[in-house]
């Protein structure tokens, strides 16, 4: 984090509406001393929530970007979400969905790509997929969303997808305590937005009838063996690694059981 530069950028905005530094505290519930602080680049401890809440007093957005090794965690991240993009494609085309992954568009100036577009074979039905290796931004989400569905029609019938009645949406979103947590705080909305999950679902994806607008948690699975749930809740199983015995142990395997050396002594013939 350059501190510098942020303070310099948080000082500037101020100072372009003619703000005392005790104005934008008051306006963003801190102290003098914190914006006095931050202008001059020396933060001490304040947290990411008071940052965010000096810039939204500025009418600004605060973006703060992780890196790592480079460019290793775009390629970390785009695995995340190729593997999402390969759970979906299968669930569909094993219940008689047409796929297509990364369709990108150019329609009246407004550009972009959807992550997977598919139509069901016996309906007709077309679908608008999503997918999120971590939960967005709520917001620029939907709104994006709702493009490409205003526009999935147009793009279906340039596949030569004749589309059946009103075009359904779904947002798959890795699963993981932190993702399920975040779309809790957003409950309301995407109750209002997305309302069906889960088992709903999957059971509309077997037999689409009429449209759908949900999210789907699937689970991303780095390595092992893992075995998706009714809830879509990964879950990692242990292989059974039998108890070594020494030789001079008391007890002993045989047969594949444990067992004491005075039984061992009984079981030798004569």
């Amino acid at each position: 984090m350059d501190w510098i530069r942020l303070g310099l950028s948080f000082r500037a905005l101020r100072i372009r509406r003619r703000w005392r530094q005790i104005d934008l505290a008051m306006l963003a519930s801190t102290s003098r001393t914190v914006i006095s602080n931050l202008e001059r680049g020396r933060p001490g401890d304040i947290s990411v929530a008071t940052l965010v809440r000096i810039a939204a007093a500025l009418e600004a957005r605060l973006d703060v970007a992780l890196r790592w090794h480079g460019e290793a965690l775009d390629r970390l991240l785009d695995s995340a979400h190729a593997r999402l993009v390969e759970q979906i494609v299968e669930l569909l085309t094993a219940n008689g969905w047409d796929v297509a992954v990364e369709v990108s568009f150019a329609i009246a100036g407004e550009r972009g790509s959807i992550d997977v577009l598919a139509r069901h074979r016996a309906t007709g039905i077309v679908l608008v997929v999503e997918v999120k290796s971590v939960v967005p931004d709520n917001q620029a989400m939907l709104h994006a969303l709702d493009r490409k569905v205003r526009l999935a029609p147009r793009i279906a019938r340039d596949r030569g997808w004749e589309p059946v009645g009103s075009v359904a949406r779904l947002l798959v979103i890795a699963e993981g305590t932190t993702s399920r947590r975040r779309i809790a705080a957003l409950a309301a909305t995407y109750a209002a937005t997305l309302p069906d999950r889960g088992a709903v679902v999957r059971r509309w994806i077997r037999q689409p009838v009429a449209t759908m607008t949900g999210a789907l948690f699937l689970p991303y699975a780095g390595g092992g063996r893992v075995r998706s749930g009714p809830t879509g809740v990964s879950r990692v199983r242990r292989q059974h690694v039998a108890p070594r015995a020494s030789h001079s142990s008391p007890s002993a395997l045989l047969d594949g059981h444990l067992v004491k050396a005075s039984d061992q002594a009984r079981r030798r013939p004569g």
